[in-house]
């Protein structure tokens, strides 16, 4: 890629809020970019047209399909790393809530999950990163 069009893709990811200028690391006409924390929200499915519900309901399927590999891979070489080896907090609950209820729940975790998202200056040294993942879904047979 040219480095007008890298500087083209850079702005527009800037423009909606997905990365920053660096303004302390540039130096003469060169920017350093970083990626900014953001929250990627889309509207309930139900309001979704056909085709955008069925290119997120694949998307979904793709990251569900990457982290049971990457869970796969931890379980793999648990013996071998170390204390992390037993770093595996595990909860199976189930909560009984309505839809505003629901809502406020997954917000309060995102909250939580903000408050041990640091950069890296701000990092325990010890610190390693610990991937998390929220899925919440009503009984498919209650109700029914």
């Amino acid at each position: 890629m040219t480095t007008g069009a890298t500087s083209y893709n850079l702005r527009v990811l800037a423009k909606y809020g997905l990365v920053e200028e660096v303004p302390e690391l540039a130096h003469g006409r060169e920017r350093w970019w970083r990626k900014v924390r953001v929250d990627v929200r889309l509207e309930p499915r139900g309001a979704r047209d056909q085709q955008l519900r069925a290119a997120v309901d694949k998307l979904n399927q793709s990251w569900f399909a990457q982290d049971v590999e990457l869970f796969t891979r931890f379980h793999e070489r648990r013996s071998a790393l170390g204390e992390w080896g037993d770093a595996l907090p595990y909860s199976r609950g189930s909560i009984k809530v309505d839809p505003t209820e629901l809502a406020a729940f997954f917000e309060e975790y995102l909250a939580l999950l903000r408050r041990y998202q640091r950069d890296d200056h701000d990092t325990p040294a010890d610190a390693r990163t610990v991937h998390t993942r929220f899925i919440a879904f009503p009984d498919p047979e209650e109700g029914a």
